[in-house]
């Protein structure tokens, strides 16, 4: 295989930022890429095969747009960028930093982190019913609040309503102390954590006293028509087809809808089927209706979530392909097959 060395200059500054404490992220282009990288006096040499020191020099590129826009670069980055440039797609990593949704209390901005995660931001802007669909950690709901207490602050609706189905899993719900909000507040409380994020806890509570903010299970939304509001289902994945239906039929004028699931953590009884899988199925051609599918390249989480969703994705693939190579097993009875 041909070997190529590219030279070019970055500030130190700079290079501290792409790189890591300790040369981290360096190490990891390095391993990832198999090239070797050398900074020094303000310059940077990567040597190693022809294809991949250009894969390299691009990830370093992109990284360094990230940086000038005021970015501290962190391992999500850099692993990110380096799946992007195993597809040829590092020029989409700048695409992600165009916008901040809102900030957290403590300052933080929020804004999307995937190329996945923008298109979902993107649709929920332009469509009034969004499915936020993938694994763990990809951002679904988080992205969702922050969408949503965005569009409260700035008067686009007046409330914002949150709903969850309350799926028991293994206990049942009346064997937990308390009063019934008592009882259905451990589901909710994903829901709470990221409000009080975003929001803080006391401008939460004096909102929820208003009535204008609402956490509830999905029970509570039968009978109701939802206008000028900002709905949110989470875990839509364990709805039954019925309570999907009725869900949908709640909303109103001025409202926007997103329904975030993953359709491979299911709860429901076996053989009970997805209420998501079937509106997914039934709504994907309808005008207005946006379903967006993140996949383990979007989660944000720890690296280790990444390849914990892979390695399900493997698994499940390679069960489904023994189930199909199994013969139909006939049963004997009576001399007759």
């Amino acid at each position: 295989m041909e070997a190529d060395v590219q030279i070019f200059e970055m500030s130190e500054k700079a290079a501290q930022n792409i790189f890591g404490q300790f040369d981290e992220f360096l190490k990891l282009i390095e391993r990832t890429l198999k090239v070797d990288i050398v900074f020094r006096d303000d310059k940077i040499k990567v040597c190693g095969p022809a294809g991949e020191v250009k894969r390299a020099v691009s990830v370093i590129e992109q990284l360094n747009k990230l940086s000038d826009r005021g970015n501290t670069i962190t391992r999500q980055n850099v692993d990110y960028a380096l799946s992007l440039a195993l597809e040829n797609r590092e020029k989409e990593l700048v695409r992600i930093d165009d916008e901040i949704i809102c900030h957290t209390v403590q300052g933080k901005p929020v804004k999307p982190k995937t190329v996945g995660q923008k298109d979902y931001v993107d649709a929920i802007k332009k469509n009034m019913v969004v499915f936020g669909i993938g694994p763990a950690g990809t951002g679904k709901t988080y992205l969702a609040m922050a969408m949503a207490i965005t569009a409260f602050k700035t008067g686009e609706v007046s409330r914002i309503i949150m709903t969850r189905p309350a799926i028991e899993a293994g206990e049942k719900l009346g064997f937990l102390p308390g009063d019934l909000q008592s009882k259905v507040d451990p589901y909710l409380r994903p829901l709470y954590d990221a409000l009080y994020q975003i929001m803080g806890a006391d401008n939460f509570m004096k909102n929820m006293e208003k009535g204008l903010i609402e956490v509830a299970p999905l029970a509570y939304m039968r009978g109701r028509t939802l206008d000028n509001a900002y709905i949110i289902l989470d875990e839509a994945q364990n709805t039954t087809p019925a309570q999907m239906k009725m869900f949908l039929t709640r909303i109103g004028f001025g409202s926007k809808v997103i329904i975030t699931g993953d359709q491979t953590q299911k709860d429901l009884p076996p053989g009970q089927s997805s209420g998501l899988d079937v509106a997914v199925r039934i709504l994907r051609d309808i005008e207005d209706i946006k379903v967006c599918n993140l996949t383990a390249m979007d989660v944000v989480r720890h690296p280790l979530v990444q390849r914990i969703v892979n390695a399900y994705d493997r698994y499940e693939e390679n069960q489904n392909k023994k189930r199909e190579k199994e013969p139909s097993k006939r049963v004997k009875k009576d001399g007759r097959k």
